[in-house]
């Protein structure tokens, strides 16, 4: 996994590492998502918000409002399925690579 912005990717790849990580990190969430047995109500809403989250990845140059505003979606909707709370944070994380929290 990428630590911090100035990692180059080794793969002789030209994407954005920021987009390969956030990419990693959407790909384990929707795969431990789909891997829960239990249903709750917004799960439908986290599936769509990481499908549009890779999404723009796939693009490559993702609008940073959009990347929170999904990322917020997605926590509110599994925030208390603690088994996703490891990969949620990953997501975060990689959200977080293409700027910090917005200034207060």
């Amino acid at each position: 996994m990428l630590r911090s912005m100035g990692q180059e990717l080794l793969t002789g790849s030209d994407e954005d590492p920021r987009v390969t990580e956030l990419r990693t990190a959407v790909s384990r969430l929707r795969r431990e998502l789909a891997a829960h047995p239990a249903e709750f109500p917004d799960r439908a809403v986290a599936e769509d918000e990481l499908a549009a989250l890779d999404a723009m990845a796939v693009g490559g140059n993702p609008e940073i409002p959009r990347l929170r505003r999904s990322l917020l979606l997605i926590a509110a909707a599994i925030g208390s399925v603690s088994a996703l709370a490891k990969s949620l944070g990953e997501v975060r994380n990689a959200v977080e690579l293409f700027g910090g929290p917005p200034p207060r």
